[in-house]
């Protein structure tokens, strides 16, 4: 499996945006020691930008836990993250695969055991794992899926680990953030399947004085708007009284951000609403789809400055 085959699908891929499907790439992390079992991890095909077997490492002193070194590809230095460190997995033997992908538009190596298929999933089918699970804020997994052939597979929360070796959820993050008087009195509903992201709208929006309600799926998103559009036809009250705007990932379990803007802005009592998207998928084509789909404006995650630039520009207008 190469760069070519991933190029040669992207339009396929793309076609599946607002029909509530996604494409992952099952990968393992090898057996664990103790118990023998070796669990499938899934991490969504487009922003896997190519695999291959594992090339030199170059290694630095002082590196994050789990950063093993850099790697050239084609002229740009890829930082390297073993996964089953990471995650605490204690595999036998070394990662013999390394799967390069691209999130806010910078490149990251995961050092993996081995890679499987790809196969096509339904957001409807992928649910948010149970709270022992991820371990409330500090998982690993942001969702669960169960193949055809009874296997169960993980699916990782990439935000949570690039957190934890990046540093994108740094306090210096959140200099620039600004407040205005478009805002005051103003709540935003935001979905988002990452505890990280979730943390991170949250300290932004606590930063601009904004009130907010959260989910945790687009599901759980499109029920508590439609709750509260109940609420406001009885009363007879405008809506954008109760929500100024509506903040929405794209990949969430059971319903993702492309049907949720959708949905939205096909509700005669909801349409009138500003949807922002707010996604790690910084591809223009990502961003095209969100606009053609109905979103008033698509904004890369972990940049807080922008998002709040953004917030009050829309709020104003």
């Amino acid at each position: 499996m190469n760069e070519q085959s991933f190029i040669d699908s992207v339009d396929d891929r793309t076609s599946l945006a607002g029909t509530n499907k996604l494409e992952v790439l099952l990968f393992s992390l090898g057996k664990d020691i103790e118990t023998g079992r070796e669990e499938v991890y899934g991490i969504n095909v487009f922003k896997v930008r190519e695999v291959m077997r594992v090339p030199e490492i170059t290694q630095a002193p002082g590196m994050p836990k789990a950063v093993e070194g850099v790697v050239s590809l084609r002229g740009a230095m890829v930082p390297v993250i073993n996964l089953a460190k990471f995650c605490e997995v204690n595999s036998a033997g070394e990662p013999g695969i390394l799967m390069v992908t691209e999130y806010n538009d910078s490149a990251q190596g995961f050092l993996v055991d081995s890679v499987d298929v790809i196969h096509r999933l339904s957001w409807d089918e992928v649910k948010a794992p149970p709270s022992m699970v991820n371990g409330g804020e500090g998982g690993f997994v942001t969702a669960v899926t169960e193949l055809s052939d009874d296997r169960l597979v993980m699916i990782m929360d990439v935000e949570r680990i690039l957190s934890g070796t990046t540093g994108i959820a740094d306090e210096r993050a959140f200099d620039g953030v600004r407040s205005s008087d478009a805002t005051k009195g103003k709540t935003v509903l935001f979905a988002d399947d990452s505890s990280v992201a979730r943390s991170q709208i949250k300290r932004t929006l606590d930063k601009m004085g904004v009130k907010y309600l959260s989910a945790d799926t687009g599901a759980k998103a499109w029920s508590m708007l439609q709750n509260i559009a109940e609420h406001c036809e009885t009363t007879q009250r405008d809506i954008r009284d109760e929500i100024g705007l509506v903040l929405t990932d794209v990949e969430m379990p059971e319903m993702d951000g492309y049907v949720l803007t959708r949905k939205i802005k096909d509700d005669a009592r909801l349409k009138e609403l500003p949807v922002i998207m707010h996604s790690s998928l910084t591809a223009d084509q990502n961003a095209d789809l969100g606009k053609n789909i109905g979103a008033d404006a698509y904004v890369s995650k972990f940049k807080p400055a922008e998002l709040a630039e953004k917030i009050n520009s829309i709020m104003a207008q």
